[in-house]
């Protein structure tokens, strides 16, 4: 499979598992699932058809681990912005977590931390490698470090995703070291 059909089904994927289902007719069930075999065949009446063995691929070689298969099923790991409950367990955060983000939302996460804006969660990277590749892919990139530990102190809950990205509700701006 060719690099750019790779990009492009990964795409459709995450429009239709996170974003919008019903838009081919798909259902969610309260977890994000999806029988595959359903979004196979959704995919192939709305003219974008995907073989079973693009699919794998796709899950396999996404480098962020975006998709979960179980039993048949597929699911996005995190990023919705259709309301879902991914089921996991809370977990204790490692003391510091990152955020990458851009020059230009700084003045706004001073005021009011770092929001979900359109998701139901927000997402924080383990290390200032995977944050500083976040940032980049809308600008030269910023990168916040959180302080986790404070927060899960002070009563914050904290997810942690199958492919490792932290979730929270929100972090508010007294536990962002932000540059400058």
């Amino acid at each position: 499979m060719d690099e750019r059909r790779t990009v492009k089904v990964s795409k459709y994927l995450s429009k239709h598992l996170r974003h919008q289902p019903e838009r081919i007719g798909l259902t969610l069930d309260a977890q994000g699932w999806v029988p595959i075999d359903d979004l196979l065949n959704a995919a192939a009446r709305h003219h974008f058809p995907i073989s079973r063995a693009e699919l794998d691929h796709v899950v396999a070689a996404n480098d962020k681990q975006r998709f979960a298969v179980a039993d048949d099923r597929i699911r996005a790991s995190q990023g919705h912005t259709v309301a879902v409950d991914l089921g996991l367990p809370p977990a204790e955060p490692p003391p510091y977590l990152y955020h990458g983000t851009v020059g230009r939302a700084l003045d706004a996460i001073r005021v009011e931390g770092l929001r979900p804006m359109n998701r139901t969660h927000v997402h924080l990277s383990p290390d200032r490698e995977t944050a500083t590749r976040v940032g980049a892919r809308r600008g030269r990139p910023v990168v916040l470090s959180v302080d986790a530990a404070g927060m899960h102190r002070a009563g914050h809950t904290f997810w942690v995703s199958a492919n490792g990205v932290w979730l929270t509700d929100a972090v508010p701006a007294e536990f962002l070291r932000l540059p400058g």
